[in-house]
């Protein structure tokens, strides 16, 4: 009996994942140019859409020079990170881990706080005379950009690829079509 109950609970949870992925946060294609590019402002910002449009959305989904961000508004702020880890974050569900705002990837159930991009897990100290799980940092795994919010309209900074991330290898990976590029 406990078996079905089991199994019913794991279908419904993947049933649920499904709904969110189909009805899923909003794609927005970012201006191209004619070189095929995002249109950038002429202070170097990068147009994602109009804040009103996000706020109610809660999150948006943009394409910058091929590369994919997630737009999140969350409790009165924006944050942006590069729309891959494994998979897409962007039907990520967010969560309060240790007083930080999360993202949790549904398929993996890593968590990545939407300020800094830091991966974070629960571990132990096993030098503890009595070891309790304590969240700790894997430090920055996914690339964060800086939003930027002017008249209304919501920008991001391009990207400093000189430092780089874990997220960047999935970035490239799916950058202007690859297997697992948005809307595949």
């Amino acid at each position: 009996m406990l078996d079905l109950i089991i199994l019913s609970l794991n279908f419904f949870i993947c049933f649920l994942i499904s709904v969110v992925i189909w009805c899923g946060p909003k794609v927005v294609e970012s201006h191209s140019s004619s070189t095929g590019g995002a249109e950038t402002e002429p202070d170097g910002l990068i147009f994602i859409g109009k804040e009103e449009d996000i706020k109610k959305s809660q999150r948006i989904t943009a394409k910058i020079n091929g590369r994919e961000i997630v737009v999140f508004y969350h409790e009165g702020k924006f944050h942006a990170l590069d729309s891959r880890c494994y998979r897409k974050i962007s039907a990520c569900v967010i969560s309060d881990i240790d007083g930080q705002a999360c993202i949790v990837c549904p398929w993996h159930k890593f968590r990545i706080t939407l300020e800094t991009g830091e991966g974070l897990y629960e571990g132990i100290n096993p030098l503890e005379p009595t070891p309790t799980p304590k969240w700790q940092s894997k430090g920055v795994k996914q690339r964060i950009h800086k939003v930027t919010i002017d008249n209304g309209n919501v920008y991001v900074s391009p990207p400093d690829l000189s430092v780089s991330f874990d997220s960047d290898y999935f970035a490239d990976k799916y950058k202007n079509g690859g297997e697992l590029a948005m809307g595949k």
